[in-house]
């Protein structure tokens, strides 16, 4: 409720730019030294209004709204609710959200898109060597890792078997079984250097030696093929636990085969899965798997999956490292448009180090914008300055607080010293992983860098961006707007219970019931019945008896001849179209004929005609606390016309009729 009045709120507040500078500066109005300009008004006005141009009417109509919406922001902020911590928090991620834009390269993420979009079309199968070497490793070991990885790449060039060295010399675990192949796989299955040197290492040829961070990878492109989609399959597996005996893998085999051939003869496949499978996450769900394409799955599993030609075929029996498998195709689905996949794809790239790639290209470009000068020297005493107390954030600058000079600035003026970069670091507190410290204080002071670039860029984001300096003007605005005015009608009118009571009890006659009826409506599904529940109805109606003990009182004799009988009983005040069924009989006391409906016999008792009355506050409290809403802000507004001063150039304002 409160983001859509919020919303409602922000109608009045756009970015329409006006270009004369002239009109920027005409003053069109005044609230006790507040200056509003024209071209804010046209602005505001322009938003919210279909046909652009102004006549008198509609002027004067408009600009009784504006000069109320000024009102209410000059009076939150005379009254320091700008200043509140409620309402900082508010605006500054309302902010954030509008600086977004600005630091993101569309063209990139764009590109990044299509990117992924083109390789989802191809699986990639490669086979990768890799020796580990952690982003945080020292100069030396990482460059003992690097000749390491360069001598194998060299030999592999050569002509060695690829698979060979792999099994000998990769650090990847799995080289020793598989001779680092990897199997098919598409974009987002792998971490993206290695993905992009994949898909852009022609098959049968070694890429260049790629850095992840896991360390260095070379690879060599076996095949590449059209995507085939993605598959949901159903499995049941036999486990083959690590270290599981010859004899016991033979049972299981056997045990597996059976099964296979019963599922052949008619068995129901979910029927097996629930008894036999040993994969507990999936038995219940009838060994159901989400949908997967290339590289999800373990190759020998995807090889057989993919291999099922129609929706409902069976595998014969496989084996993984993890046991037996039978799969059953469930549903098959092709890659889509990119317009289908986009939001997909979206997703993935977000939770992907590619999703840095855009804010990086802005960073980049900011720091050339503003001639990023960086003095390497002054940096210098950090490696010495900066000890282990630094990674659980209780670093505390003493060897350097006689140093103050310059690291880098920006725009050719603006400086950034030794003191400010180790106060940020002091201001975060936070503790830090544990690489080699080195490593550590070039990542903190590149960080630095790069944060102190964004927060100069977003000081200057209303200099550079007159749209974005409305446009937080206008959110700044409709927060205060929103506050105050739930504080003083919204929120008012539903707690002030005294303020209500008072004003419903002056404007009762506002809210009166039209001709009423309270009338009893008897159901029955047998008509055998009729004459004895109108009987009844007259019996009720005539002595006042409560309804609930009568109706318990006629079942309870009824049911004895007829337990088959069903019976209702509803009495209410009935005003005109509330219920066709009243509606169908004259509103005079006693009772009607039975009415006939679907199958079940009505009859009707009216009790009493009823004249013209006020509602109740309970009966009408929607509408009651809305009109208490409605007066509370006239009220307020005549207050804030006689606390502040209004000024509207009557000239400025009559020059915008066209």
């Amino acid at each position: 409720m409160r983001k859509t009045i919020f919303s409602l709120l922000i109608a009045l507040c756009t970015m329409q730019l006006v270009n004369s500078q002239n009109v920027d500066q005409d003053i069109l109005l005044t609230i006790d030294g507040n200056k509003i300009t024209r071209a804010e008004f046209e602005r505001i006005y322009t938003k919210n209004n279909q046909e652009p141009a102004f006549d008198s009417a509609s002027l004067d109509e408009y600009m009784k709204l504006f000069v109320n919406f000024k009102l209410k922001v000059i009076e939150s902020e005379a009254l320091g609710m700008d200043t509140l911590k409620s309402f900082t928090t508010e605006f500054k991620g309302y902010r954030a959200q509008l600086e977004k834009p600005f630091f993101t390269d569309t063209k990139t993420d764009e590109a990044l898109i299509v990117e992924a979009y083109e390789r989802m079309k191809w699986n990639v199968r490669a086979s990768h060597i890799l020796i580990k070497c952690g982003e945080n490793t020292l100069a030396a070991d990482t460059l003992k890792a690097y000749n390491k990885i360069f001598d194998i790449r060299k030999r592999a060039i050569k002509g060695e078997g690829f698979n060979k060295l792999a099994k000998q010399y990769s650090q990847d675990p799995s080289a020793v079984r598989n001779g680092g192949d990897l199997g098919f796989f598409s974009a987002f299955s792998m971490v993206y250097p290695f993905e992009t040197a994949a898909y852009n290492t022609p098959v049968g040829e070694i890429s260049n030696i790629i850095r992840t961070k896991f360390g260095y990878h070379i690879l060599k492109v076996t095949d590449k093929k059209e995507d085939r989609g993605q598959v949901k399959v159903a499995h049941l597996m036999l486990a083959l636990p690590k270290g599981t005996s010859v004899v016991k893998e033979n049972q299981e085999l056997k045990k597996i085969n059976a099964i296979y051939d019963s599922i052949q003869a008619g068995a129901d496949f979910v029927e097996m899965v629930v008894k036999y499978s040993d994969d507990r996450g999936t038995s219940k769900k009838g060994g159901e798997l989400p949908y997967f394409g290339a590289g999800r799955m373990i190759p020998e599993f995807e090889k057989a999956a993919f291999a099922l030609a129609e929706i409902g075929d069976v595998s014969k029996p496989i084996k993984t490292a993890y046991g037996y498998h039978i799969i059953k195709l469930l549903d098959v689905k092709s890659l889509g448009s990119l317009e289908e996949v986009r939001p997909t794809i979206i997703s993935k790239i977000s939770k992907d180090v590619r999703a840095k790639r855009g804010k990086e290209m802005v960073i980049s470009r900011l720091k050339r914008e503003y001639n990023l000068k960086v003095y390497n020297d002054a940096f210098k005493p950090f490696y010495s300055a900066i000890d282990s107390s630094i990674y659980n954030g209780k670093w505390d600058a003493a060897e350097i607080n006689d140093l103050n000079e310059t690291l880098f600035t920006l725009s050719d003026s603006i400086e950034f010293t030794q003191q400010d970069f180790a106060e940020s670091i002091l201001n975060d507190g936070k503790r830090r992983a544990s690489k080699p410290l080195p490593i550590l204080i070039e990542d903190e002071f590149d960080s630095y860098i790069d944060k102190s670039v964004v927060n100069y860029e977003k000081s200057r984001l209303e200099v550079k961006y007159p749209e974005f300096k409305h446009l937080v003007k206008e959110y700044h605005d409709g927060i205060l707007l929103f506050n105050l005015t739930d504080e003083m009608v919204w929120s008012k009118a539903v707690k002030d219970t005294t303020g209500l009571d008072k004003f419903y009890s002056e404007n009762k006659n506002n809210y009166m019931w039209s001709d009423r009826v309270e009338a009893t409506i008897y159901t029955i599904n047998k008509k055998e019945w009729e004459s004895k529940v109108a009987k009844l109805a007259v019996k009720v109606g005539k002595k006042s008896t409560d309804i609930e003990e009568a109706k318990v009182g006629f079942m309870k004799k009824a049911s004895v001849k007829d337990s088959t009988l069903t019976f209702t009983v509803t009495m209410n005040k009935y005003s005109k179209g509330d219920d066709d069924i009243i509606d169908a009989v004259l509103w005079e006391p006693g009772v009607k004929p039975t009415q006939e409906r679907d199958g079940s016999y009505i009859i009707v008792y009216v009790n009493r005609a009823i004249s013209p009355e006020p509602k109740l506050l309970n009966e009408a409290r929607g509408l009651i606390t809305a009109d208490y809403q409605t007066y509370l802000e006239k009220q307020w507004m005549i207050e804030l016309h006689n606390k502040y001063k209004v000024e509207i150039n009557e000239d400025v304002l009559k020059s915008m009729i066209k």
